[in-house]
């Protein structure tokens, strides 16, 4: 891709996920800096000094998630990758898992050792097959080079690791949930505070991150947080890695630096809309996200300061192309299908609110809409705004909302004529 600087991503070969092919390109000469010309405390400086943000949806600046644990502080603490990549749309993290897992490794080596962490955790989606086979590997491998274990390096640093499968639940992605799943318990998110910081994993001080966040820590060290933070934007530093799907012509997973052009990334780098349509939409950053339409992302840039002023936000960077001809509301349909399906149903507002909403979504595609529904979608996720305790009664009314704010002609049509008004090829037709 023009004009991006590559920071993460490198040519992807039958064996770009081993570990010989690894320190070919100069793979674990970070850890080595880290541990024998650097102090923990230095090490943590310099990743607070990029200025990086979490790549999994929050946005939260790592330096001060991290400051918050004291290495020193005569407790046990733990590192947790995120690796349950279930927002529909987003497989970027899949993409470090399957082609450079030792980065991923060797980066969350050098956090473990800055946080003081003898124990680390991947927690990775259970439906995830080649990327965990890819992993478990590389695990294998960087014990037998003595990455893991006691002595690492000849040094006094010691760490092992441990991969966590989980059993297909979207809401154990949330990071409360994820660490209660290794505790072995059911998946439930938490009520904060405390914050996971300070009571996470076994009640002990937690730094969860998700896996790209943490894959770029290996160049930060390698190169300088100064280095890091002169890529992207002032208030967004780095490169990010958007994985893009939809009607696209060149679907995949790109790394581009934070600020690229919207517009120049969706009609140049991958190719425009598939088929040469025309673009309807383009919900950013997983359906959890507001979808923008076309005129929407024309003076946007691809950096979280641009999308709010849209109303959006680049979200965990999965982003979903939509043709015109595509009918709105079955697309909203399988949404909130999703969002119904995935409620834990631990809280009251989320678990009868996705199933209402869900009702009343398929009662419009059958035809038996009434004129009402449109109000009663909005105000269903208003009510779940802020009244759950993870983020999904949220996420649900985002995306409920973002449609309806844009398309909600078409919404009106189908109540009144009882089918889609979309008469492309790509019109998802009404249910019988």
């Amino acid at each position: 891709m023009p004009d991006t600087k590559l920071l993460m991503t490198f040519p992807v070969t039958a064996t770009s996920h081993t570990l010989a092919e690894y320190r070919a390109r100069g793979g674990y000469g970070a850890l080595e800096k880290a541990l024998r010309q650097m102090k923990p405390e230095q090490v943590a400086a310099e990743v607070n000094a990029s200025g990086i943000q979490g790549r999994g949806g929050a946005a939260f600046p790592m330096g001060r998630k991290w400051a918050v644990v004291h290495p020193n502080d005569g407790q046990a603490h733990y590192l947790c990758a995120n690796a349950d990549e279930g927002e529909p749309g987003t497989f970027k993290d899949r993409w470090i898992l399957e082609y450079a897992p030792h980065l991923l490794l060797e980066s969350m080596l050098i956090a473990a050792y800055a946080l003081q962490v003898r124990h680390a955790f991947v927690y990775i989606r259970g439906e995830f097959d080649r990327p965990y086979r890819r992993l478990a590997a590389a695990v294998e491998e960087a014990y037998a080079a003595g990455y893991f274990g006691r002595g690492i390096l000849g040094t006094g640093f010691a760490c092992d690791l441990v991969i966590y499968r989980g059993a297909g639940s979207y809401v154990c992605g949330e990071a409360s949930a994820l660490i209660t799943s290794i505790e072995g318990k059911r998946g439930y998110p938490r009520n904060r505070p405390p914050r996971l910081t300070v009571r996470g994993l076994y009640q002990k001080p937690t730094v969860i991150n998700n896996v790209e966040t943490l894959s770029n820590i290996a160049w930060i060290i390698a190169h300088g947080g100064a280095a890091y933070s002169k890529v992207g934007t002032e208030k967004e530093p780095g490169t990010r890695l958007i994985s893009i799907s939809g009607h696209i012509a060149r679907a995949g997973v790109y790394e581009i630096e934070i600020g690229y052009s919207f517009a120049k990334f969706i009609h140049e780098d991958c190719g425009g809309v598939l088929g040469g349509r025309a673009l309807k939409g383009v919900i950013p950053g997983g359906i959890s996200t507001k979808i923008l339409t076309a005129s929407d992302i024309e003076p946007l840039t691809l950096d979280n300061r641009s999308l709010q002023t849209a109303g959006s936000s680049m979200g965990s960077g999965g982003m979903i192309v939509i043709a015109e001809g595509t009918c709105m509301v079955r697309l909203l349909q399988v949404l909130l299908r999703f969002y119904h399906h995935e409620s834990c149903g631990q809280c009251t507002p989320c678990r009868e609110g996705m199933g209402w909403l869900h009702r009343i979504i398929d009662r419009i595609v059958a035809g038996e809409g009434r004129p009402e529904d449109i109000e009663r979608l909005y105000q269903i996720s208003a009510w779940n705004d802020g009244t759950t305790i993870c983020g999904m009664g949220d996420a649900a009314g985002y995306a409920t909302s973002g449609i309806l704010n844009k398309f909600r002609d078409e919404f009106e049509y189908y109540i009144e004529h009882k089918r889609s008004r979309c008469n492309g090829t790509l019109e998802c037709p009404r249910s019988s």
